[in-house]
């Protein structure tokens, strides 16, 4: 698998650009990675924070390999090809209500007759609960999906990093800037101030966004009703097993299969909050993933 990986990797498979109208009438640009063969189902990735669509290329053409056609996108701000996030105005609740919207009610309009299906990353698996169109999804698997509670951060220097990082550093350059540099501060890609500016208030919540009355988070989760497959890492000091826990307990519609891993399921090597999409993981975590959404499909398409 590895050899047909590194194929992949010089000899990209399709990509295609597409554009989606949120419901505030801000457009969204996503691309399409083609299945190879027949396609068994479409794959939505939804992203992580501060985190761009390149970064989940390599695990979309891995399945692109396997017969799944793959949505990747950036969130409004994000990325250095869109606006620039001073002028977005955008916190993690429109990013759900307006961005993750928009894709998934395009990859429902586009593929009718497909299962439809989603990855949530971080906060991408947060949309899954937060947003009414997952009523469009027949399976999701969340990576790194927690509550983002300080308390639950339990090594003492991680902690103290994150807190300087989100309670002091981001919400000082949010409010200065009216943007936060992220990418000179380490977090990843430069994003919106509102973002940073939700993201502090919430981990001092006890039960994070869902004791934000303004969210309405609890009602929201309780409306999906699909089978999610929630993973989560050992070595992620930022989404340890009990903030994940947390989160996966709001979605009571949904029948939620628990595995916690770690760097001894993938040969020593290191997984972390944004590991799982790195190419050291394609042989031993990814074919975890490709198995679970295989097994999601509808009868008529598990030998295809």
């Amino acid at each position: 698998m590895l050899s047909r990986l590194l194929h992949m990797r010089s000899n990209p498979m399709s990509q295609i650009q597409h554009t989606a109208i949120c419901p505030d009438g801000s457009p969204v640009k996503l691309t399409v990675h083609g299945a190879v063969g027949a396609v068994k189902a479409v794959v939505q990735i939804n992203p992580a924070t501060a985190v761009t669509e390149r970064m989940y290329f390599p695990f979309a053409q891995f399945l692109a390999a396997n017969g799944f056609t793959v949505i990747t996108y950036n969130y409004r701000g994000v990325g250095r090809n869109g606006p620039h996030p001073k002028d977005v105005k955008a916190g993690f609740t429109s990013w759900a209500d307006n961005d993750v919207e928009a894709v998934t009610e395009w990859v429902a309009e586009h593929y009718p007759d497909l299962a439809h299906m989603a990855i949530g990353h971080s906060f991408g698996g947060h949309a899954i609960g937060l947003c009414a169109s997952s009523r469009r999804l027949s399976a999701a698997v969340t990576v790194c999906s927690q509550a983002g509670c300080l308390r639950f951060i339990t090594p003492a220097m991680e902690r103290l990093k994150v807190s300087l990082l989100l309670k002091v550093i981001g919400p000082l350059t949010a409010k200065l800037l009216g943007y936060v540099p992220g990418r000179r501060l380490g977090l990843g890609e430069d994003i919106p101030a509102n973002v940073m500016l939700e993201w502090s208030r919430w981990t001092s919540l006890r039960n994070y966004f869902f004791d934000d009355p303004s969210v309405n988070a609890a009602a929201r989760f309780s409306r999906p009703s699909l089978p999610i497959l929630a993973l989560g890492f050992n070595d992620d000091p930022w989404a340890p097993a009990q903030a994940i826990d947390l989160m996966m307990g709001h979605l009571t519609g949904c029948t939620v299969e628990r595995r916690q891993l770690g760097p001894e399921d993938s040969d020593g090597a290191s997984i972390g909050h944004l590991g799982f999409f790195r190419h050291r993981h394609a042989d031993t975590l990814w074919p975890v993933v490709l198995t679970w959404l295989k097994t999601q499909l509808p009868d008529n398409q598990h030998d295809i």
